[in-house]
Formats: C-alpha cells, sequence, structure tokens
C-alpha cells in the first residue's frame, strides 16, 4: 500500500517487498514510490509481437488470417442456459453440431463454423491438422511420396481401395460422387512445423527464455531440439471386449527441465498407426514420414525466432527410444526373444535352454562385475561355475550400420515367416 496526496492507493496483493526497495514515498514525487514497486510494461516489444514487425531482411511467413478472427462477438449478451436433452446428443453425428449450435447463440456476431467440416478447415488453417496417408492393409507400403499414385500394393498386389470397381481408375478422373474409401489410413502429424511454433509463437518463446534464465545448464546448449520416440501399442475398445491395437508414436523434447519434458501438455504426438492388428516389425513403413522430417531437421530448417526478431536454422536430432522390451524388438530390428535376445551383448548373450519349462533362460550377469568379486567365484550361489570372462563390447551404430547394409527387408504381413 502507498500514499498519494491524499488518498491511499493498493498496489500489491500479498506480494512480499522486494529486497532492496524503500516504501518511503516523496511528497515532491508522488508516483516516484510507485515505480519502484510496478514494473514497466515492454510496450515496443509487445506492439511488434501482435502486428508481427521485423528488418525486411528477415524472411517473412505468411500471415494467419484464421487466427485474426474475432469469434467472441456477441457472447456478452447470452444470459441463459439452454439445455439440450440427452437423447439428442447419444447421436455421434448430431453431437458436435449441437455444440456449434448452441455456440452461434451464445456468441450471435461471431464467425463459428457451421459444420464439423467447417471446424475442420479452421484447425487445419491454424497449422494443428495432420495428413492422412493411406497403406497397405497387410503393412507392406505406404502410398507416399514416389508411391502417392499407385492404385494397389507392389508387394502383395492388394488394392489401395475397399471399393474393388473402382481400381482401375485414373486419379486424375476421379469424381467426388464416386468417393473411394481406403482400407488403411495413416494419421500423420508434421514435425517441422509444430517445432517452428515453439520459438515463433511469442508466448512459448518466452516461457524457453524464462527457463534459460532459471537454469544455466539449458542455456548452455545451443537452439537445436533434442527429442525421444516413444511409441506402444493400445486397445482403444478394450471396454467392449474386441481385440485392436492401434499405435501412437510420441515424440518427448528433451530441451525442457525433466520435470516437465515428460508432462501430457509437452509430448508432441507424431502420428496414430492403424490397426486392427499391430504393425510389429512394419512399423518402418509407417516411420518414413517422420524419419525424412528427420533428416531435414538434421540439416537445419530456416526458423524465425520472436524472441530475438532473427533467422537460424533449426536443428533436431533422435536421441534414443522409449518403449517395452516387446515394442523395443519392433522398433529397433532386434529380435528380444530366443538364444540371442539381449540386444546389448548381441551374439555373446549366454543363454540356456530348459527343457522342462520350454524356454530359454539368461545367464552369465557376473561378467559385468570387477575381476576380483567375490560373486564371481562363488560357484554354489548362482550356476554352479566360476565366471572368468569380460563384459562384452557394446557394438556402436556405425558397425551395426556397416554390418546391415547389404541385408535386405521385406515388410508385409504376407512376407513374414511362418512360426510352424
Amino acid at each position: 500500500m502507498a500514499s498519494f496526496g491524499g488518498y491511499k492507493k493498493w498496489i500489491f496483493h500479498g506480494e512480499c517487498t522486494p529486497s532492496g526497495a524503500s516504501s518511503t514515498i516523496n511528497p515532491g514525487y508522488p508516483y516516484s514510490g510507485y515505480r519502484q514497486y510496478v514494473r514497466e510494461d515492454d510496450m515496443e516489444g509487445m506492439m511488434r509481437d501482435v502486428f508481427n514487425m521485423r528488418s525486411e531482411g528477415f524472411q517473412s511467413f505468411p500471415p494467419n488470417y484464421v487466427a485474426s478472427d474475432d469469434y467472441n462477438i456477441g457472447g456478452n449478451t447470452f444470459m441463459e442456459t439452454r439445455s439440450v436433452p440427452n437423447e439428442q446428443l447419444n447421436e455421434e453425428a448430431a453431437k458436435f453440431y449441437t455444440l456449434l449450435e448452441l455456440l452461434r447463440e451464445m456468441f450471435p456476431f461471431s464467425k463459428i463454423p457451421q459444420s464439423c467440416k467447417d471446424m475442420k478447415k479452421v484447425i487445419k488453417d491454424l497449422g494443428l491438422g495432420y495428413n492422412k496417408i493411406h497403406s497397405c492393409p497387410n503393412d507392406c507400403m505406404l502410398y507416399w511420396g514416389d508411391r502417392r499414385n499407385q492404385q494397389s500394393c507392389h508387394v502383395c498386389g492388394k488394392s489401395r481401395w475397399m471399393n474393388r470397381d473402382t481400381e482401375g481408375v485414373n486419379e486424375d478422373e476421379y469424381r467426388p460422387q464416386s468417393r473411394r474409401k481406403p482400407n488403411k489410413i495413416l494419421r500423420y502429424f508434421p514435425l517441422i512445423s509444430r517445432l517452428q511454433r515453439l520459438f515463433m509463437h511469442p508466448t512459448d518463446s518466452l516461457a524457453w527464455k524464462s527457463f534459460d534464465n532459471k537454469f544455466p545448464s539449458f542455456a548452455s546448449d545451443p537452439q537445436s531440439v533434442r527429442l525421444g520416440l516413444a511409441s506402444d501399442g493400445f486397445n482403444p475398445f478394450k471396454i467392449i471386449s474386441t481385440s485392436y491395437s492401434t499405435w501412437p508414436v510420441v515424440l518427448v523434447p528433451y530441451n525442457l527441465p525433466p520435470w516437465l519434458c515428460m508432462k501430457q501438455s509437452s509430448l508432441i504426438l507424431s502420428m496414430i498407426i492403424p490397426g486392427e492388428k499391430g504393425p510389429r516389425n512394419d512399423i518402418d513403413i509407417y516411420l518414413q514420414p517422420l524419419i525424412e522430417e528427420l533428416k531435414q531437421l538434421w540439416a537445419g530448417v530456416e526458423t524465425y525466432d520472436i524472441l530475438r526478431k532473427e533467422n537460424f536454422y533449426l536443428r533436431a536430432a533422435l536421441l534414443w527410444t522409449i518403449n517395452n522390451f516387446p515394442a523395443y524388438a519392433n522398433l529397433s530390428g532386434w529380435s528380444t526373444r530366443g538364444r540371442y535376445a539381449c540386444p546389448c551383448c548381441a551374439s555373446q548373450t549366454c543363454s540356456q535352454w530348459l527343457y522342462n519349462g520350454k524356454k530359454f533362460c539368461y545367464i552369465g550377469h557376473r561378467r559385468w562385475l570387477d575381476e576380483n568379486h567375490r560373486y564371481r567365484f562363488q560357484r554354489a550361489l548362482f550356476d554352479g561355475t566360476e565366471e572368468l570372462k569380460k563384459a562384452p563390447e557394446q557394438t556402436i551404430g556405425s558397425e551395426i550400420l556397416f554390418m546391415l547394409k547389404d541385408m535386405d527387408f521385406s515388410y508385409g504381413k504376407l512376407n513374414q515367416p511362418s512360426n510352424k
């Protein structure tokens, strides 16, 4: 609280007094004490952010006119709450339309979309949409890149469409009234544009700047983004006892502090691999768009930094994957079952077949102990032998690529070897 010319003006709302600040008010300058406590806003910087003012030498990104539309005009005049019958909301097609109708009543002078389709267009214009990529129902290939116009799978020959009558129809002769339904659709969320928005959006960039000031260890890193990839299957229809496996692929930005990078709001959804069956080892087919974007990000993508008011080359690298042991086999290509199940030991995995249990057990863990550790020589406590071997050297990425350079991989459910 401060006193100015005979009346009291409240400038605090429970905050502690800043250290070194004085509460003495100079009667000759009635506002001098007030300025000690209240931080002046960077009005010039805020105006530049709002009106996108920057030097002509910087690359200008196209303005988003959809984001500038006011969707809240006339909302203050809505005084009544309209009740919607539950039976009307039971129909899936009517749920969202009823919500839009209610919003248009609340905001009569606004630009609320008329239908769910129009709403999707708004979301897409804001850069929050996704790309639909058709795929073979047997997980053999994606109709993407150079193969986007193919009408059937070049591996198994399966038609791209559910309706076989349209197999011979040319893409240029396609008519809206003869709309074709693909057998399988991958929903891919582009990565580059989402990483660029982290630096181009004023609010997000200020949050990153705040973390840089509070945590110098993060500020010492360059602007490159470090990512981790996580994926696993789940059944979205478990409640109705239906066998179905959907695989989301999520990216984790590790430039954020540990207690923030794993929160749901910080995760980046990259794609949703459809079911009904999980992709298993054919997941490489669906990861192609993401790998292509990661290659571009490794070389660098020009991005505008709203905080520094300059362009820079945004780079990103994938550090590792996060998954359980079965999903590790699908992502890495190394089988986590059988005699050589350990991906670190590889061909030097110590395993033993249990004839009664009909499965492998894995031994040799004492190899990672010190050479003179007492456990190495205690036979009775382990498998009846002394452990004199050294720990195997783990192979590095370049060695693995050299071993795989001449191997040819075939994808698709029809190309899987039989278990018999």
